[in-house]
């Protein structure tokens, strides 16, 4: 049988389950009641042929029974336990750095999965102590099983529990923990007030802030730093987020205070670290209680590239703890090229205004209520942009703003009456009370800006789309419009916007979970460029 049809054939819970007994799942210390309610089922045993096929590849390094699983649960299935599966190479490469250190007497895996983590470790450490908590009680089962094949279930425990809550027993003989593991990801919204309150009330208690839109990996470092004595080691892959965001400060104190951060490697968005997620990696690799001078920050490519995880460039406390975002930093020591400057030096970017209620100022077509002269043909969605190429030639197809002036007076008798019943419109659908017609000098004003000569979008999971505005469009804060800090002749700025294009990557924004690179307009004025204003190709 094949791999895809012996991973076909498991795809299903009572087959999984047959398979995880067969191998001996229930030999592992720790079975809880919700584990054996499953195994009270009818299971479907596999073929004594295919338990063969099962040991042998479980034996050899893979997870057939995780890959079976992730076949059966889709990833919108397995989301609500933020059940992503990490790959080989990234377990190897966190085990390899935790190998250079101490030897662990004791190993924990949050948030477990299938045990690929626990499983890595039992081999690189053959004598520590095995301890795997994972939530799900299939996936425990299952856990259970590879432990029993690699004949680790002696010094193994599978808790079915939530990290949160864990409570090791206490310590038999002095030696360190290695806390290793992919913290599940779920966000903020699926997390209970009772646990927002515990995170906020815990963090405060060490002295730090936490925010309540955090998402759940926040909450296994702090629970780590409860949990562990200082001395023991530890390596997380998590999204990339916490790097940048302000709900990910939490994860940026304890780095420096409490965690002791040794090195953070970044994984570049189009590495894809996860094969069944478009979402971001960082790992986090620490001491406990340590406060080196200096943390090492690495970007790295591709997963190949991550290899030995001691490896970056020392950032030092101080200059992390001033910054409110790290990602930058990762960049930061690149060496500029002869002849590249900032494209802040020439131009200034700035988001497009905000109307504070698109669906009642963008309209689709041109009619009678409204006087022409406050209507303005505008990039209103992304795609228009990337639809658009290289250049925007015409704004036949784009919708209009209205954009009418703060002074009313300014409207003869026949236009003023149709403003007037638009206005009338709007203040019934109560945009005069939302935020930002209440923070604006004439709540009807939207104040578009001036069409920029060159547009670019911010936010998506590819580079933004750089292009040229030769049908001078005007914009919303859906695109960054690009304004020349001293007059550009048109083809100066073909070639500024063609530079753009062939220099801009998604690792110049900031990632979030979900594969989204954003660029804030002063990032986007921190991307290096050619200098197309120079006399010749740049060095």
């Amino acid at each position: 049988m094949g791999q895809d049809s012996l991973l076909e054939a498991l795809a299903s819970q009572s087959r999984l389950l047959g398979a995880a007994v067969a191998l001996g799942a229930e030999g592992v210390p720790g079975m809880s009641a919700c584990e054996r309610d499953l195994g009270a089922a009818e299971l479907i045993v596999p073929t004594a042929r295919e338990l063969k096929q099962l040991r042998q590849r479980i034996r050899s390094g893979g997870d057939p029974l995780g890959d079976a699983f992730c076949l059966m649960r889709t990833p919108i299935e397995r989301r609500g336990h933020g059940a992503t599966y990490t790959p080989s190479t990234i377990v190897q490469a966190m085990i390899e750095w935790a190998a250079q250190g101490p030897v662990p007497l004791r190993v924990v895996d949050p948030g477990a999965g299938t045990a690929r983590f626990a499983v890595a470790a039992g081999k690189r450490f053959p004598k520590a102590e095995l301890t795997c908590i994972e939530l799900d009680p299939l996936a425990a089962m299952l856990a259970r099983a590879n432990l029993a094949v690699h004949g680790m279930a002696a010094r193994s425990q599978v808790l079915v529990m939530d990290y949160r809550g864990y409570e090791p027993t206490p310590r038999r003989h002095d030696g360190r923990t290695l806390y290793i593991g992919n913290p599940p990801y779920v966000r903020h919204h699926e997390i209970s007030p009772t646990w927002k309150r515990w995170l906020t009330a815990t963090a405060r208690a060490r002295g730090h802030d936490a925010s309540q839109l955090a998402g759940l990996h926040v909450y296994f470092f702090l629970a780590t730093v409860l949990l562990a004595a200082p001395g023991d080691r530890g390596a997380f892959i998590t999204a990339a987020e916490w790097l940048d965001v302000n709900y990910g400060s939490l994860v940026r104190d304890l780095a420096l205070d409490g965690l002791g951060g040794q090195a953070i490697h970044v994984i570049e968005p189009t590495a894809k670290p996860f094969e069944d997620a478009d979402t971001t990696g960082a790992i986090l690799c620490f001491e406990i209680g340590s406060k080196p001078r200096a943390v090492r920050l690495r970007r790295a490519k591709t997963i190949a590239d991550l290899g030995n995880l001691d490896s970056g460039q020392p950032i030092s406390r101080n200059r992390l703890a001033a910054a409110h975002r790290w990602t930058p930093l990762t960049r930061a020591l690149q060496r500029v090229p002869s002849g590249y400057i900032e494209l802040g030096e020439l131009c200034r970017v700035h988001r497009g205004a905000v109307t504070g209620a698109n669906r009642v100022f963008v309209i689709d077509a041109l009619g009678d209520d409204l006087p022409p002269e406050v209507l303005f043909p505008a990039v209103t969605r992304a795609r228009e942009l990337f639809a658009a190429g290289a250049v925007l030639k015409t704004t036949a197809q784009l919708r209009h703003v209205i954009d009418i002036p703060a002074d009313l007076d300014c409207f003869e008798d026949h236009d003023r009456k149709r403003v007037d019943r638009f206005l009338r419109r709007a203040k019934g659908l109560g945009v005069h009370n939302r935020y930002v017609a209440r923070h604006r000098n004439a709540w009807w004003s939207v104040r578009l800006r001036t069409p920029a000569p060159i547009l670019a979008t911010y936010m998506a999971r590819r580079a933004p789309a750089i292009v040229r505005n030769v049908a001078d469009a005007h914009h919303i804060n859906i695109a960054h419009g690009l304004y020349p800090r001293e007059p550009l002749t048109y083809s100066l700025l073909d070639r500024l916007a063609d530079a753009l294009r062939a220099s801009i990557t998604v690792g110049g924004g900031r990632t979030y979970a979900g594969g989204l690179t954003k660029f804030e307009p002063r990032e986007m004025e921190r991307l290096m460029i050619p200098d197309v204003t120079a006399a010749g190709p740049p060095a």
